[in-house]
């Protein structure tokens, strides 16, 4: 059974999150962790419960979502992966950190070695997580969707009652439009855990989010 242990990180109260199962092998999504007491406390998660962190993946390439990549690359040799078409935010996380949060990086930001597309899978221990494009929000932006445990991790795609924006470089609502119309498939019980606040289901969100429907 997976375990998700999550963590609202920075300026911008970003999502992180630590999957893990049995194995004790660890996934970490879209580590936004800015300050040292953010940082800390992933160490001592990790430490805690004996995980092997073996991947570190994002659903998009927006710089909230990646504040702590130079810390995981030092603490243990992750890079980031994220989808290709999100590659030249990764390029510009540095200005993002600027124009988003108006702070100045000093850290020098790892970049993807790969990155990943549709057809790909992130596995770790004994489960396995489905990649669905959902571009709208960025191009690149993506849901990672485990339909064994019932659960997605949406990113800024949807949020409860509400949605990502689109007013970015690379976004689209017509591409949004689309992505919800697609994800609207998936089973109502499915958990939604978002890039921002608090956790949702698929049958929550088409009941009362105006953007959702079948």
């Amino acid at each position: 059974m997976i375990q998700v242990h999550s963590l609202a990180c920075n300026m911008l109260q970003e999502n992180c999150y630590i999957i893990h199962d049995e194995s004790k092998e660890c996934v970490i999504i879209d580590c936004g962790a800015f300050y040292e007491q953010e940082r800390s406390a992933i160490q001592q998660y990790i430490s805690k419960n004996e995980l092997q962190p073996v991947q570190l993946i994002g659903t998009h390439g927006h710089i909230d979502h990646h504040f702590g990549n130079a810390f995981l690359y030092k603490e243990y040799g992750l890079l980031p992966t994220v989808h290709q078409a999100d590659k030249f935010l990764m390029e510009q996380l540095n200005e993002q950190a600027e124009y988003f949060a108006g702070v100045h990086l000093t850290e020098q930001m790892p970049m993807p070695q790969t990155y990943f597309s549709e057809d790909d899978k992130i596995s770790f221990g004994s489960h396995t997580f489905t990649i669905l494009e959902t571009p709208g929000h960025s191009p690149g932006s993506v849901f990672f969707y485990c339909a064994e445990e019932n659960i997605a991790f949406s990113g800024d795609t949807l949020f409860h009652y509400s949605i990502g924006r689109t007013d970015l470089e690379g976004g689209s609502m017509f591409q949004m439009i689309q992505s919800l119309r697609m994800i609207s498939q998936l089973p109502d019980m499915t958990k939604i855990y978002p890039g921002h606040g608090a956790p949702t289901t698929i049958g929550t969100e088409i009941a009362g989010n105006p953007y959702m429907d079948r």
